[in-house]
């Protein structure tokens, strides 16, 4: 399998420091090849191991360019995330310079995140391009923080308000912030019924707890493969 193009540069972001963004793309995409906007989750960067697998395999198996990026909290080395209001203006920056470069700009895009990525990405498909938000084909939700720990009584379900595209979901049976139990009935609530995939034994990093470094691959590749899959479903393949 050939090795994906990578590119790294900083992204003004109007009002904040500059962000980095990280792009894989295959060694030979077409003008139908779709992008991947993922987004990190609070106590992580766009170097979390799952999402740098996530997007080396998509874009090394030509089904995607993926980017990364950091919101500006990481960037400034702080440890607090930045207000509701900065993520999702950071999440709609990178979107919109996708849009405008000559890899990403003319292919679907779809977005998705880890946690707090997956509640910014959640948010910006809700809102949809007639108020301020995205036009995407398809969204990834790495461990949606469907509740405070502890406190399965206070849902956080504003973001998932109108899911009207394709999604895929992932959750770990062990995940305190998102019991699937839960999350079961409130995705079949949504406008479009997303898929959900369950990892057993997983928590909210989607990994096992005290996992060897053999269960981490296994369960990285089973997101890769679901994510390849959802894409490919979604798109009807392409060419």
């Amino acid at each position: 399998m050939p090795s994906p193009i990578s590119m790294s540069y900083k992204l003004p972001i109007p009002g904040q420091v500059p962000v980095t963004v990280k792009m894989e793309l295959p060694s030979h995409p077409t003008p139908n090849t779709p992008t991947l906007i993922i987004a990190h989750g609070a106590s992580n960067d766009l170097n979390l191991p799952l999402l740098v697998r996530l997007a080396t395999a998509l874009a090394a198996g030509d089904h995607a360019i993926v980017v990364r990026f950091n919101f500006p909290y990481v960037e400034r080395g702080a440890t607090s995330p930045d207000s509701r209001n900065v993520l999702e203006d950071t999440m709609m920056a990178v979107y919109s310079h996708m849009l405008e470069r000559p890899e990403t700009g003319a292919a679907p895009v779809f977005v998705g995140g880890k946690s707090l990525g997956a509640l910014t990405a959640a948010e910006l498909v809700s809102r949809g391009p007639g108020q301020g938000g995205v036009a995407a084909a398809g969204l990834v939700l790495l461990g949606y923080p469907l509740h405070p720990p502890g406190r399965r009584n206070r849902p956080l379900l504003k973001a998932l308000r109108h899911i009207d595209i394709p999604s895929l979901f992932f959750a770990g049976t062990q995940d305190p912030l998102c019991s699937p139990a839960l999350l079961r009935p409130v995705l079949d609530s949504l406008i479009y019924r997303p898929d959900l995939y369950i990892i057993q034994g997983a928590d909210h990093s989607l990994e096992p707890p005290d996992s060897s470094d053999h269960d981490r691959e296994r369960v990285f590749g089973e997101v890769v493969e679901q994510v390849e899959a959802f894409i490919l479903r979604t798109l009807g393949g392409w060419s």
